[in-house]
């Protein structure tokens, strides 16, 4: 349980330090338009993904269990969060998320971590592809500049909220959309080292700013962002509220869990290393713990970005809590150009983030799973669009450990390498 920074330290150099510096501050090129869009996304104030990316960054990266994570919010909390808020407000967020935060804890004290292993690739990969199906759906309104009335977070009635709204679409603004996400695509693929993600939204921005006035900006629809860390409060804590946010909490917790030790055990293979699966979630506990009281949403590891970090020479947790003091001058001295990112450019960042987490390059190797487990990863898919994460987990779950226990085959998977953030070739 040992925190991966107590022991890389020891032999810690000045030359090491330079190279996590400059990981770091690349990693925050990406994380603080990414942190916004995200925010955004799960129906959450813009400021919150960019406190999160600072206390639970700094967090994950000083008291987990591995040297190269990269923690923050990630794209695959949208439904979820998005979901909280609607039904119980953003003060039911910040209770179910610090419940999140203890029962990650207990599971850390427990040394739950490699459980989470037993859990089919086909539900990983089926509720992946759910979410990044409804993040693609729920980012058309802002990339077609579509009037702003509230979305439902229901799929279908959600669909059929835009259509009633598609006469209001922006040509201007969905130009810009689009010219995001071909941007993105095609520069990543041809210098992948680069921070595209930063570079293009700014540019779609700028242009934004001169030449389409009536596309609409962070700071035009929700404000200017705060130029400073709120003071720490503890939301109000009552037991029929926390009863009835349970299984939020639980689903949370869950996906924290999931997504931190498969992003672990992604960089482990990048860099050669190996990670302490139960450190990692008592960091993960202790970070969603910590974000709630700052006004800040679930945190978990991010694969994108920590595949950014080990991509630019980051080896060590300090690249990591670089990463987070980053985005925190950012917030004290550029808030102002933060807020004039143009809405249809975040929303192409997280279409590009939705097709990335789909994971493209393994369709033609899902078509050739065995039917039983490809059924399964599309039951998982189909129940997370049009039900419930909970429920597409918790079904997918049961009935693919049980083919697993009908074929004897108990032992926990083995997770492979998903798509590396920027176009790199998976290793063999």
């Amino acid at each position: 349980m040992t925190p991966k920074i107590i022991t890389t330290l020891k032999d810690y150099t000045a030359r090491q330090l330079a190279a996590d510096t400059l990981a770091g501050l690349t990693v925050a090129l990406v994380a603080l338009p990414l942190s916004i869009a995200i925010a955004i996304a799960s129906g959450a104030p813009p400021a919150a993904g960019l406190i999160t990316a600072v206390v639970a960054g700094f967090l994950i990266s000083a008291l987990g269990g591995s040297r190269v994570q990269i923690g923050g919010p990630t794209g695959a909390f949208i439904v979820v969060v998005y979901g909280i808020i609607h039904d119980h407000g953003y003060d039911g967020l910040m209770v179910a998320t610090l419940m999140a935060g203890a029962i990650l804890l207990v599971a850390g004290l427990l040394r739950a971590g490699r459980l989470i292993r037993h859990v089919p690739e086909a539900v990983v990969e089926g509720f992946t592809i759910g979410i990044a199906v409804v993040i693609a759906v729920s980012q058309i309104r802002d990339l077609a500049g579509m009037s702003d009335a509230a979305l439902p977070a229901e799929f279908i009635p959600k669909i059929q909220a835009l259509w009633a709204v598609r006469g209001t679409i922006n040509g201007g603004a969905l130009a810009l959309g689009a010219g995001t996400i071909a941007a993105i695509l095609v520069l990543r693929r041809l210098a992948p080292k680069v921070p595209w993600l930063v570079l293009v939204v700014a540019a779609a921005s700028l242009i934004a700013a001169y030449f389409m006035p009536s596309v609409d900006t962070v700071i035009a629809r929700y404000g200017a962002l705060p130029q400073a860390l709120p003071w720490p409060s503890m939301p109000e804590l009552e037991l029929a509220k926390m009863l009835d946010l349970l299984p939020a909490a639980l689903t949370i917790a869950f996906l924290a869990g999931i997504e931190s030790l498969l992003s672990a055990i992604v960089a482990d293979r990048m860099i050669g290393g190996a990670h302490r699966s139960n450190a990692e979630l008592l960091a993960q506990g202790a970070a969603n713990i910590a974000s709630p009281l700052f006004g800040g949403l679930p945190a978990t590891g991010a694969i994108a970005r920590t595949a950014t970090n080990v991509s630019a020479g980051g080896r060590t947790p300090v690249a990591g809590i670089v990463h987070a003091l980053a985005i925190l001058v950012a917030i004290l001295v550029a808030a102002p150009l933060a807020g004039a990112l143009a809405l249809p450019a975040l929303a192409g960042l997280l279409m590009v983030t939705a097709w990335t987490m789909s994971e493209p390059h393994r369709w033609r190797h899902r078509s050739q799973m065995p039917k039983a487990e490809l059924a399964i990863l599309i039951l998982t898919a189909v129940l997370t669009a049009l039900a419930d994460l909970t429920l597409a987990i918790a079904v997918g779950t049961i009935l693919g450990l049980g083919l697993r226990l009908v074929r004897g085959e108990m032992e926990p998977v083995r997770w492979h390498t998903p798509f590396r953030w920027g176009g790199e070739k998976r290793k063999k």
